[in-house]
């Protein structure tokens, strides 16, 4: 992993909620994830009324939802990590290096992440999505990603 010694910007502290640490790391898993081959979406809100921390797309159209954790805290904090599984095919969490790894459960994958890149650890929990749910998580996938890259292009607009 990269040393933090590096002198790099990222977002202020509080983009989309999230702790500077967080920032970080879902930095570094988003460059390993678009080195896999996935596009992803930060902050999705599901039919369930959760909201994933990242919601990614493969080339073939499988969904994987990552739980970004910037520490202990956070993750004590969040128990609801099962309410995903059934709005992807993948699941796994995303820590920093020093996070106590050991007490993320065995069944899930597990990512380790700097502000620069990610290594997975374990491999991502498999159950694949049912043909309607996929249908539905992609048009709500290319739905975001057009409002994104709209509010993008004319930040001004209402979208």
């Amino acid at each position: 992993m990269a040393s933090s010694d590096d002198h790099d910007t990222l977002p202020p502290a509080g983009t989309d909620g999230l702790s500077l640490e967080a920032l970080r790391i879902r930095r570094g898993l988003g460059r390993f994830l678009a080195h896999q081959g996935w596009v992803w979406l930060p902050e999705v809100s599901l039919p369930n009324k959760r909201r994933a921390d990242l919601l990614a797309m493969d080339p073939k159209g499988h969904f994987l939802i990552v739980e970004i954790k910037s520490g202990l805290a956070d993750y004590r904090a969040d128990s609801k990590w099962q309410d995903y599984l059934p709005f992807c095919d993948y699941f796994g969490f995303c820590v920093s290096p020093e996070f106590p790894r050991e007490i993320i459960p065995e069944e899930v994958g597990l990512l380790l992440a700097d502000a620069y890149e990610a290594f997975q650890e374990r491999p991502y929990h498999h159950a694949p999505l049912a043909p309607a749910r996929r249908k539905a998580l992609m048009l709500r996938f290319a739905g975001l990603a057009a409002r994104k890259h709209m509010s993008a292009l004319d930040p001004d607009g209402t979208f």
